[in-house]
């Protein structure tokens, strides 16, 4: 498990990831309100502007996953729980948690994770 001065540069770099996922997440929303409004002239342009639409609420739908995962680790912070593997309950290498900071899993785990998920 993490000490606790990594715990705390974690949830550092968690809350500034938080505020970067409202901000897109806020801009995107406005974006996506705007190219509802555009007039299309033909047929062209509605298709133009239908494919922006869906690329758009593509892209604020994952932001949207991620946030919900940070914010859950934040939650786990605070709760003392940060930092284990839901799946083995051992702990996440920091490495890992550095690379991914709200990731649930260890790296053995994620693998049968992925696996599992594949194969359905």
């Amino acid at each position: 498990m993490p000490r606790k001065n990594e715990i705390l540069r974690l949830k550092e770099i968690l809350e500034q990831r938080k505020q970067t996922l409202i901000d897109f997440l806020n801009d995107g929303q406005i974006s996506i309100d705007e190219l509802k409004t555009q007039e299309c002239k033909d047929d062209l342009d509605f298709a133009e502007l239908s494919f922006d639409t869906f690329n758009e609420e593509l892209v604020l739908t994952r932001l949207s996953c991620e946030l919900k995962e940070v914010l859950y680790s934040l939650e786990q912070i605070e709760k003392g729980e940060y930092g284990l593997c839901e799946m083995c309950d051992e702990a996440i290498d920091y490495n890992r948690l550095k690379a991914k900071p709200y990731a649930k899993y260890c790296i053995v785990c994620r693998e049968i994770y992925e696996k599992e998920n594949k194969e359905k």
